[in-house]
């Protein structure tokens, strides 16, 4: 079965760049355009993995990226931060960054490498 990725990405043009790339790598890609529909996705299915912007309407990146950690059903998703401003990443740490623009070479390189390193 393939493992599931979350995007999200309010960029209607980069999110369906992400969704092709890491479809064609084999993944099953569901996608939200803002905080609120990724909570929603959230809450319906855990995914392997999210694809992260730190710019959303609705709910920021770090607002998501801190709901998964609080949640005990996703704390343990690994999540691939996309963003312009990695200074904006907080305290936290984060293992799999990646800086605009994105290659979707180096989109699905990212996505195994932390999907590997969180041994999934």
């Amino acid at each position: 079965m393939p493992q599931r990725i979350l995007i999200v990405e309010d960029d209607h043009d980069l999110r369906a760049m992400f969704r092709d790339a890491l479809s064609i790598a084999g993944f099953q890609v569901t996608e939200a355009s803002d905080g609120l529909q990724a909570l929603r996705c959230l809450d319906n299915e855990q995914p392997d993995l999210v694809v992260l912007d730190l710019h959303l309407p609705q709910f920021s990146g770090v607002e998501i990226r801190d709901d998964l950690a609080a949640n005990i059903q996703t704390r343990n998703v690994p999540i691939v931060i996309v963003t312009g401003a990695p200074h904006e990443l907080g305290d936290r740490p984060v293992e799999c960054v990646l800086t605009k623009p994105v290659m979707p070479e180096k989109l699905v390189e990212t996505v195994r490498h932390c999907l590997r390193i969180h041994g999934r």
